[in-house]
């Protein structure tokens, strides 16, 4: 049980209890497992409504040109490149069948790691000043109790 002049020894601060903070906290993590839920489900159906596996699925393949980026017309007419915008052409060796299969390119994963780091980095210096300025307000706060303490006597 927390009182106000013990409020440093909960352990969950009193201002997180507020309802306001519990909506927003209730509200970020169900958008979040919307999303993860979400896209699983998508990939789930996407996965169904091919009836169809290509071929590089059921056997050996050759790569025949390594991944690229996919063209303004490739992209339109190629349902590979629809995935992550990249493609390599493959040759299937038993049916002899040229395909494409979708690819992940080594600058969009540098790109994705570099947005990344940004992200995280930003976030360090947030919640770095947010810390700062909350451990002032607490420093403030504790120099006020000890005034109204020594004037009191």
């Amino acid at each position: 049980m927390c009182t106000r002049a013990m409020e440093s020894d909960c352990r969950i601060p009193m201002a997180c209890l507020r309802p306001r903070i519990l909506a927003l906290h209730a509200l970020f993590w169900g958008l979040v497992s919307l999303r993860v839920f979400g896209a699983a489900l998508l990939s789930d159906e996407k996965a169904t409504v091919a009836v169809t596996a290509p071929c590089w699925q059921l056997e050996e393949f050759v790569v025949a040109k390594e991944c690229s980026a996919c063209e303004g017309l490739q992209s339109k007419t190629i349902p590979a490149c629809s995935q992550t915008g990249f493609v390599e052409k493959i040759n299937c060796t038993k049916s002899n069948r040229d395909e494409y299969k979708s690819c992940r390119s080594t600058k969009m994963e540098e790109h994705l790691f570099w947005k990344f780091e940004g992200v995280m980095l930003a976030l360090t210096v947030v919640f770095a000043i947010m810390v700062v300025a909350r451990q002032r307000s607490l420093d403030r706060q504790a120099s006020d109790k000890v005034r109204r303490q020594i004037e009191s006597i």
